[in-house]
């Protein structure tokens, strides 16, 4: 029934809107040329033909060899988060181009060319902080255990519900945002989880703080988006004086050749701003699969060179000799300071001399493992997943602390510094993305930017102002929300391609003296709203229906 009232909603105008001003739209409808379905083919199956290689080979590099069941589970679970990526491309890469086709700065089919490329390049050049701003979200439970029943069935819940909400405002031709869809997916499994164990308080199943950090930028960032859209317009118009940057475009004529270089350039722009901040979400959670499935290849980074290892295991003992100075005494095995430690981080209550304790312990037993076998590439595959665990324990632990108040009120400056150098050499360690990984979320986003990207640019073209948009318009919105997404890749924050564009287009549109389609704008604002708890909803009742599923199978 809500599906209903979006579809009627979105493809409604107000009447008098469209009495008072006749759109020329851009033409959008083009027969694809038999060559480029095959040349689509091809690299779509040279992906995944390269995926499949790759994974083949790193596992025979360090003698782990998959089943065939295990490698067919693996299968599924990367063409899943592919599937996320590809939806992710024709979704919200269209905010992209919307803009250059409507002012007929390019044709349709070669724009979503164009932004394909450039986000294949946005992704590969990214550097994959965002991506593991979103795992930080998970609870620390189902992270440590990823390759666990509950683990997979976390991936598999969180995934398929963002893909299925995405797909429902796509249909219906809604601007909606991949990154709020996701990360309420991930806030449904998390809480689901902690439901189902039973615990008191069902936030702990997440860190909170982490959430109202990422939270907090996906709602400041469409204001961004309409005041900054809305200001720069006005301050074109005081200092640009050619009308034709503020008029509709007559017909099919492409703009004046300096505004047309504009335009391509910003929508160049918010296309590798998208593809550098949209596409290491995927990254983040094929990397947990690939844990989860084949450990010993990917579990630690391999790559690291052997002659890094003594300069990490004198940072470590310099950390650890850090913790013991603060210390009330340490747990007696390594056992104990890892279940403290464990329980300090779902809490984040981290800032207390005991935890302090515990971290020496499993700092002192980290760089003592890893300089006996030498580096982090001869670890044998038995001992990978504990270790691994620790690393990660240590390493979210000494972020909240080297991020507290309190804690720096402890420590001096120059042992803050020696946490963090720590910090910087776990990371290396145990949060890096093969190649491999950045190339095929490349490919599935930029060739997703080239399927169905019709319904959301008719929608940011024709309906959210209440006349055609403007070359000045499309200019400042796109300007805005590559600045403002490029920001946020600097910062490690995921925001909204969608929301900080639309909301540019709509700040824009009251600059130039247009209205708001009020009822596009009201759609796009309830679908805003809803994504969170509808994500939730969907993935924490598919997190139960998979577990049950797993039980009653004996999993």
């Amino acid at each position: 029934m809500v599906t209903s009232t979006f579809a009627r909603d979105a493809l409604t105008a107000d009447s008098s809107a469209s009495d008072a001003a006749p759109r020329t739209g851009p033409k959008l409808d083009y027969a694809l040329h038999p060559a480029g379905r095959w040349i689509f083919l091809a690299v779509l199956i040279g992906g995944l033909a390269y995926a499949g290689f790759s994974i083949a080979f790193d596992t025979a590099q360090v003698g782990e060899s998959l089943a065939g069941g295990a490698f067919a589970f693996l299968a599924l679970a990367l063409l899943i988060a592919l599937g996320f990526e590809f939806v992710n491309g024709f979704h919200d890469t269209a905010n992209a181009v919307a803009t250059v086709i409507y002012t007929h700065s390019m044709p349709a089919p070669l724009a979503v060319v164009w932004s394909g490329f450039f986000n294949f390049l946005g992704v590969m050049l990214s550097s994959g902080a965002v991506a593991y701003s979103i795992v930080t979200l998970l609870p620390v439970d189902l992270i440590l255990n990823v390759g666990s029943v509950g683990g997979f069935a976390m991936i598999f819940a969180l995934l398929l519900a963002a893909i299925v909400w995405n797909l429902a405002t796509w249909a219906v031709g809604l601007p909606n945002s991949s990154s709020h869809a996701l990360i309420g997916s991930i806030l449904g499994v998390g809480l689901a989880n902690q439901l189902i164990r039973g615990g008191a308080d069902g936030t702990s199943g997440v860190d909170m703080a982490q959430v109202w950090k990422v939270l907090s930028a996906l709602a400041f960032s469409p204001i961004v988006g309409f005041v900054g859209a809305l200001l720069l317009l006005l301050v074109m118009k005081r200092f640009l004086r050619d009308k034709a940057l503020y008029e509709a475009p007559e017909g099919q004529t492409p703009p004046p050749r300096g505004i047309r270089a504009l335009l391509i350039g910003t929508c160049t722009a918010v296309s590798f701003a998208h593809g550098s901040n949209d596409g290491q979400k995927g990254m983040g959670l094929i990397m947990l699969i690939l844990i989860g499935c084949a450990p010993t290849a990917y579990a630690l980074n391999r790559t690291m060179p052997e002659s890094a290892t003594p300069a990490f295991v004198q940072t470590a003992q310099a950390a650890s000799a850090a913790y013991r100075a603060h210390a009330n005494g340490a747990p007696a095995s390594v056992g104990a300071a890892r279940a403290q430690v464990t329980q300090a981080l779902k809490t984040k209550h981290v800032s207390d001399p005991v935890i302090y304790g515990a971290l020496a312990t499993l700092s002192d037993d980290v760089s003592s493992r890893i300089a006996g076998y030498g580096s982090l590439g001869k670890v044998p595959a038995a001992a990978t997943p504990n270790l691994r665990n620790d690393m990660y324990l240590v390493l979210d632990t000494t972020k909240l602390i080297a991020a507290d108040t309190s804690a720096q009120s402890r420590f001096t400056a120059q042992e803050i510094t020696t946490l963090k150098s720590y910090n910087s050499g776990l990371e290396q360690g145990t949060r890096y993305i093969p190649t491999w990984v950045k190339v095929t979320v490349a490919l599935a986003l930029g060739l997703g930017t080239m399927v169905g990207w019709k319904r959301i640019v008719v929608t940011v073209g024709e309906r959210i102002g209440k006349t055609h948009l403007t070359y000045g318009m499309g200019a400042s919105a796109e300007l805005v929300a590559a600045s403002t997404i490029l920001l946020a890749v600097n910062f490690g924050m995921p925001v909204s391609t969608t929301h900080i564009l639309s909301s540019g287009v709509a700040g824009a549109s009251v600059a130039n003296g247009a209205g708001l389609q009020r009822r596009t704008v009201m759609n796009m604002a309830l679908a805003w709203v809803m994504t969170l708890p509808v994500a939730m909803l969907l993935s924490g009742g598919l997190y139960w229906l998979l577990l049950t599923l797993a039980h009653a199978l004996g999993y």
